[in-house]
């Protein structure tokens, strides 16, 4: 994920408060001590930055939106007001830069320009732009009547009255004095100075005009200062002096990812030439800005590379760990450590119907979700189609949209604009889909990992102009994800008769049972089967793959390290078979590694073949060794488990536990 620069920063928020203001029509103007005589010029010159609001919104609610709740004003206005502008002469006109690029791949309209009538005028070409500097210069493809202009002051004088001229908080545009105070190096290297003045300014000012007491342009308003009553311009003399016929880009940018702390800092420097039209200078744009966070991703994951997980001492106690079940998805991340693990992450559950439900947490900037597909779904279509499975997630009531005082349910968010697949590093096949928020300005980003109950997601929501950062992170994030496959026997059948579901893992594993007769596993690693007389098997049976990363040789790979079957899912003490993969650790991991090496090598308690009594649940486990064809010791072992509630006596265990072993066979060494 980007560490935004600061133009970024400034544009979400000003998105935030475009979701709740829009702008509106009548063009104020509000002088403190401005000679009035200036104002007319002032007014005529000044003009509010909007973009269309959507006219299909493919979104479903859950009732009629109440637009009676919004202002008169806002709920009339076809127009959301983004910033102000200003004429210079000559036809050309200015703003801030980040203004301009709200509309970057935007869903609302390209960014126009609104006069005190409500006339709107399309951007024609942009002349100069500076992301550093935050200005843009353009034409308009109509010249408004009269096409005034301000008066320019390349020379202020420090201490002098000044006035903020701009839309501010969407409501038009108003004017506001207070003095002009100091000027202040840029952050980066001190390459201009910003002018700092006392005048109020707002979320819509940006881009608006500091006139001096003669209603001169003196400087361009951009940002609020982040804990004092002063605020920011850039001269307008930079803007003069600016190269024509360029758009400059020469920024610091930093570049993160939800896996480590840590940052790739660099700059973002480019420039190509103008004019253009708007569509081809955002594209342009966009274009080299995503190739920086390409280049941005590369340079932090090969300067982490050693100690990128599986790599580096960090790694070894997740790859030798034992294999642990998980109902809800979890990030592998390292901590300050130095340790990869996996995050501890909080859920909120979601029933639906016919045993579904709807499981969301977090990790980072990301969401995680589990879908339990309801019993009543068609496989075929929940796997199939993007929006059924969207659709699940809007019946819990995770996406609202503020009306007034009123949350208004979304229940669908329609067809999805954009779907394709991604492979991760271990061959697992995610959905990619994304799904705009019209009235939001946002997109709604997800990918998603079939699995036999249902599908595990990543989910974020994203500015337009930031998917490709986000695929970019996800691309990499999803190989980061830990799960366990589960499902019962009649879950795994629909999962099993769609190889397109599968991972890679998936190839050397053959799952296959009859009802009421028996149930078989077989891998590259282990084989086993039991017939129902030790468990009776049948379509409510739960079975659990513990796929893990482990060490396979040298190499890490991504694999089943444990396979356990419930009797049934009525409740915690569940009657099991359960067989599982463990594996020598290396020197210098921790003492219990170790010791519950040594236990299962030397066959010592709880893997000697005696039954035990845990919270109502009798065990009885041993220990299964790979053939060696010589007399080293394995640096693989497995174990066999049968659990069944109550009290059962040695004899009946041991019955059962040899029926679990009786075909059980270790084919790795």
């Amino acid at each position: 994920m980007r560490t935004w620069c600061e133009w970024t920063i400034r544009l979400l928020g000003r998105i935030g408060m475009l979701m709740l203001l829009s702008g509106i029509g009548a063009t104020t103007v509000q002088a403190a001590s401005l000679d009035a005589a200036l104002l007319p010029k002032i007014q005529a010159a000044t003009f509010e930055v909007v973009q269309a609001k959507p006219v299909n919104d493919p979104l479903t609610y859950e009732k009629p939106l109440p637009l009676d709740l919004l202002p008169y004003q806002e709920r009339t206005d076809k127009y959301y007001s983004i910033g102000t502008a200003f004429a210079i002469g000559h036809g050309r006109y200015v703003t801030a830069g980040h203004v301009l690029m709200v509309g970057m791949n935007s869903l609302w309209g390209p960014p126009e320009l609104r006069d005190g009538a409500g006339h709107v005028y399309p951007i024609a070409k942009i002349e100069k732009f500076s992301l550093r500097q935050d200005f843009v210069v353009f034409t308009l493809a109509q010249q408004p009547a009269g096409d005034a202009a301000l008066e320019i002051d390349r020379t202020p004088a420090l201490n002098q009255v000044v006035y903020a001229v701009g839309n501010a908080l969407g409501t038009g545009v108003v004017i506001r004095d207070g003095l002009y105070t100091s000027d202040t190096p840029e952050e980066q290297d001190g390459a201009w100075k910003w002018m700092r003045f006392s005048a109020a300014a707002s979320p819509g000012n940006s881009g608006g005009p500091l006139l001096d007491q003669d209603g001169k342009v003196i400087g361009v308003v951009l940002m609020k200062s982040a804990n004092e009553n002063l605020n920011y311009a850039l001269p307008i003399r930079d803007v003069q002096d600016a190269p024509d016929g360029k758009a400059v880009i020469d920024t610091r940018t930093g570049y993160q990812i939800d896996l480590f702390d840590t940052v790739q800092n660099d700059e973002f420097k480019t420039q190509f030439a103008l004019p253009e039209s708007l569509g081809d200078f955002y594209r342009d744009y966009q274009t080299r800005f995503d190739a920086n966070e390409d280049k941005q991703q590369k340079a932090l994951l090969d300067r982490e590379s050693a100690n990128l997980f599986p790599n580096g001492a960090g790694s070894a106690r997740l790859l030798h760990e034992q294999t642990t079940f998980s109902g809800f998805p979890s990030l592998i991340v390292r901590g300050s450590d130095g340790q990869w693990g996996r995050t501890d992450t909080q859920s909120r559950y979601f029933e639906l119907d016919s045993k579904g439900y709807v499981r969301v947490g977090g990790a980072g900037h990301n969401g995680l979700v589990h879908i339990r597909r309801p019993d009543g779904l068609d496989a075929a279509k929940f796997y199939g189609d993007a929006k059924t499975r969207m659709d699940l997630l809007a019946r819990a009531g995770l996406f609202q949209r503020s009306v007034g005082s009123e949350k208004i349910k979304i229940t669908s968010l329609g067809k999805p604009t954009l779907e394709a697949t991604h492979v991760d590093r271990w061959q697992r096949p995610w959905r990619i889909a994304v799904w705009p928020l019209p009235y939001a300005n946002t997109l709604v980003a997800t990918y998603t990992l079939p699995t036999p109950n249902g599908c595990v997601m990543l989910v974020r929501f994203v500015p337009p102009a930031g998917l490709h950062d986000t695929r970019l992170d996800f691309d990499e994030l999803s190989s980061f994800v830990y799960l366990t496959y589960e499902g019962t026997l009649a879950q795994w059948k629909d999962f099993l008769g769609n190889p397109a579901l599968q991972p890679a893992a998936f190839r050397n594993i053959h799952i296959d049972y009859g009802y009421g007769q028996r149930f078989s596993y077989a891998s590259q690693r282990v084989a086993f089967s039991y017939p129902s007389s030790l468990q009776s098997i049948g379509p409510d049976n739960l079975l659990w793959l513990g796929l893990r990363f482990f060490t396979d040789g040298k190499a890490p790979t991504w694999d089943v390290g444990d396979v356990e079957v419930w009797k049934d899912t009525a409740s915690d003490d569940h009657d099991r078979v359960n067989v599982q993969r463990f594996i020598a650790p290396p020197d210098g991991l921790d003492d219990d590694m170790t010791s519950r090496w040594k236990k299962l090598s030397e066959r010592q308690y709880p893997y000697n073949a005696v039954a035990s009594s845990q919270d109502d649940l009798m065990k009885i486990v041993t220990v299964i060794a790979p053939t060696a064809a010589d007399k080293q010791p394995p640096t693989v072992l497995y174990s066999a488990l049968y659990g069944t509630a109550g009290t059962q006596s040695q004899d009946f265990m041991k019955g059962k536990l040899d029926l679990l072993t009786k075909d059980l066979q270790v084919t790795e060494h």
